[in-house]
C-alpha cells in the first residue's frame, strides 16, 4: 500500500510541477518542510462526522490565505499569554505589522465619513437642535441628501442590489473627476469591500483548471485563494525585483505562451496598483503597454486599485487604468476592465466597515446580466459600506465648512505613512544581509532576506519555510508580526512521503502516511528570501520596532552565521 501511495503521489507531482511551474533542475532547490495537518485532523476517525477532509470541497483545501496563517495563530495565543501571565514573555506587546488593517493599529478616522454616518445611522438626531452644535453643517447636510435617496431612510434595509443609486451616482461623479473621462453610474457595483468584487469576477471568468489567470508574483494571496476556490489555474508572472518589482510585457507573454502551450484559456490579467505586497507604482508609459496587451491578446484587465491615495514619491503618481486606456482611444468596444477599490485603504482605513466597489467595462449587455445576476444572489451589500464608500469618491471639497479639518487628517495620514515607509526602508537595508526596495506605495515593505545556510538547514529541522523560521523566530523574540514571504507566491508547493502514521487526504486522492510539504525556489536568488511589513504602527512606535528589530537580526545572523 505504501509503495503504491508513493507511486501515485510521485505520478501526482510531476503533474504538478509540469503544470505550474517553469523549474529546470539547475533552478530547483530543496529548502525546508512543515507539517500540514495536525493530529488531531489526521487520527479522526472518517466515518465518525458527515463532514471530513476526505467529504468537503477539495478547492478548499487547495486554498491558503498566508495573511492570516501560522504566524498569526502563534501571536494570537501570545497575545493570550501575555495577559494570563503578564512579564513571562521578552516583550510586552504584540505588534501586528502583518495585515493592512490602520484602525487595528491606532489611526483614527476621518471626522467627516464618521460625522455622516453617525447621522445616517440614526436619523432621529437630525431634528434635535443640539446635534447644530455637535456636528458640522456639511456632514449634516450630507446625511439628508444620503437619506433621501435609502428608501424608508432606513440603513438597516436591503437596497439594491448593486447598491443605492443616488450613492452610485456620487461614486461615478468621483470618478469622472479622478480620471476626467465619463462614469456610469450603472457601471457601479458596490460590494463588501473590494474581496467579494474579486470573487465575483473569478467565479463569472472560470468554469474550469483549464482557464487561468494571469497574477503577479509576488500577489496578494486573494488571487489565488480565489482562483483556487472557483477551481481555476493562476497563471504566474514574476515581477522584477531587481528593477523595484517593475511588470515586464515580454514576462506576461512568455508565460502567457506557455501556459496555452498546456491547454490552459487564459482569460484575464490581474495588476495590483500601487502593488502589495511590493510596494511599487507603476508608469504610465507601464500601464500603457500593459492596456495594449490585453486588448492584443483579448484578456479582461482586472485592476486592484485599492491603494490609489497611497503614494509617497514625488516622482510618481498614481493613474487608473481606466483613464489609460481612455487616453489611448480605447473605449468599450476595445477592451474589457474591471476596477476594484476599496474604503480599507488609502487615508481612511475603515477596514471593517467592509465598503467597496467595482466598476465594470467593456462586457456585453447579456454578460452584465450575468452579474448582476450574482450579485442579487447576495441581495446587497452592508449600507455602512455603501455610504462610506461614497464619501471616500466624493469627499468635502474647498469652501465646505468640514474642508480644512478633513484635508488636514488626510494630509496628516499620508504624510506620516510616507515617513514611516522611509524610516523602516533606512533600517531595513542598513541591517546584514537585508535589501529592500523604495516604499513608492501601499501600506508594505517587501524586503529581500539573505539567510545563513546554517538558518536554511535549522528550518529544515523544524520542519518549515526559512522565511517562516525567521518570521517565527522574530514573533517569539519581539512580538513583531510579519507575514512570510513564501505566502505571497514566491514558492511552488511539492510533496514529499516519510513513513509514520497513516493520514487519509483526498486532495491529491491518496492515503498516505505522515508527511510534509517541502518548497522548491521559483525564480528568486538562491539563499534568499523575503518577508512583507506593514507600515501602519503608529509613528511614535516605528522607533522601538526598528530597535527590536535591529537587535534580533544581529543575534539571529550571529547564531547562524556559516
Amino acid at each position: 500500500m505504501r509503495k503504491f501511495a508513493a507511486g501515485r503521489l510521485k505520478n501526482a507531482l510531476t503533474r504538478y510541477l509540469n503544470n505550474h511551474t517553469n523549474l529546470s533542475s539547475s533552478q530547483s532547490r530543496f529548502l525546508s518542510s512543515k507539517t500540514v495537518l495536525d493530529s488531531a485532523t489526521s487520527m479522526a476517525d472518517p466515518s465518525s462526522s458527515p463532514v471530513t477532509l476526505q467529504t468537503i470541497n477539495p478547492k478548499v483545501l487547495k486554498c491558503e490565505y498566508a495573511v492570516r496563517g501560522e504566524i498569526v495563530n502563534i501571536a494570537q495565543r501570545l497575545q493570550q499569554e501575555l495577559l494570563d501571565k503578564p512579564g513571562t514573555l521578552p516583550f510586552d506587546e504584540i505588534l501586528y505589522c502583518n495585515i493592512g488593517n490602520p484602525q487595528s493599529l491606532g489611526q483614527h478616522p476621518i471626522t467627516f465619513f464618521r460625522e455622516v454616518l453617525a447621522l445616517c445611522d440614526y436619523p432621529s438626531i437630525l431634528d434635535k437642535s443640539e446635534t447644530q452644535g455637535l456636528f458640522s453643517a456639511d456632514s449634516i447636510e450630507r446625511a439628508w441628501k444620503i437619506l433621501d435617496q435609502i428608501p424608508g431612510r432606513a440603513t438597516g434595509a436591503y437596497s439594491h442590489s448593486q447598491g443605492i443609486k443616488g450613492l452610485r451616482d456620487a461614486i461615478a461623479a468621483g470618478i469622472e473627476a479622478r480620471d476626467g473621462c465619463p462614469a456610469d453610474p450603472n457601471d457601479i457595483f458596490l460590494t463588501d469591500g473590494a474581496s467579494p468584487a474579486v470573487h465575483m469576477m473569478m467565479q463569472l471568468l472560470i468554469s474550469s483548471e483549464k482557464d487561468g489567470i494571469l497574477c503577479p508574483i509576488p500577489q496578494y494571496p486573494l488571487y489565488s485563494a480565489s482562483i483556487a476556490l472557483h477551481g481555476g489555474t493562476l497563471v504566474p508572472y514574476y515581477l522584477d525585483e531587481a528593477s523595484g518589482w517593475g511588470l515586464e510585457t515580454s514576462e506576461l507573454k512568455k508565460q502567457l505562451e506557455d501556459a496555452k502551450s498546456k491547454g490552459i484559456s487564459v482569460r484575464a490579467l490581474v495588476v495590483i496598483n500601487p502593488g502589495n505586497p511590493t510596494g511599487q507604482v507603476l508608469a504610465e508609459g507601464n500601464q500603457r503597454d500593459i492596456v495594449e496587451f490585453c486588448k492584443k491578446e483579448g484578456l479582461v484587465l482586472l485592476a486592484d486599485e485599492v491603494y490609489q491615495e497611497n503614494v509617497y514619491v514625488p516622482d510618481k503618481k498614481f493613474h487608473s487604468f481606466k483613464k489609460v486606456s481612455r487616453s489611448m482611444g480605447y473605449g468599450e468596444a476595445d477592451i474589457s476592465l474591471v476596477s476594484f477599490q476599496s474604503v480599507s485603504k488609502g487615508y481612511y482605513g475603515e477596514c471593517g466597515k467592509r465598503g467597496g466597489y467595482m466598476e465594470v467595462t467593456g462586457f456585453s449587455a447579456d454578460i452584465r446580466e450575468q452579474i448582476y445576476k450574482m450579485a442579487s444572489v447576495n441581495l446587497c451589500s452592508n449600507i455602512s459600506g455603501q455610504i462610506l464608500a461614497s464619501l471616500v469618491m466624493s469627499p468635502p471639497k474647498v469652501g465646505d465648512e468640514s474642508y480644512d479639518s478633513y484635508r488636514g487628517e488626510r494630509d496628516g495620514i499620508l504624510s506620516s505613512l510616507a515617513r514611516r515607509a522611509k524610516t523602516l526602508e533606512d533600517a531595513l537595508n542598513s541591517l546584514e544581509g537585508i535589501t529592500c526596495n523604495k516604499a513608492e506605495g501601499a501600506m508594505y515593505l517587501f524586503p529581500q532576506i539573505n539567510l545563513p545556510q546554517k538558518a536554511i538547514e535549522a528550518a529544515k529541522a523544524a520542519k518549515t519555510v526559512p522565511d517562516t523560521f525567521y518570521c517565527r523566530q522574530l514573533l517569539n523574540a519581539t512580538g513583531i508580526v510579519v507575514v512570510p514571504g513564501s505566502g505571497f507566491g514566491q514558492v511552488s508547493v511539492v510533496i514529499i512521503l516519510s513513513a509514520e502514521n497513516d493520514i487519509p487526504f483526498s486532495y491529491l486522492d491518496l492515503t498516505v502516511l505522515t508527511w510534509f510539504v517541502f518548497v522548491y525556489l521559483l525564480k528568486q536568488v538562491p539563499g534568499t528570501w523575503h518577508f512583507r511589513c506593514t507600515i501602519l504602527p503608529q509613528e511614535d512606535k516605528i522607533p522601538a520596532i526598528v530597535t527590536r528589530l535591529t537587535d534580533f537580526h544581529k543575534k539571529f545572523m550571529d547564531e547562524y552565521r556559516d
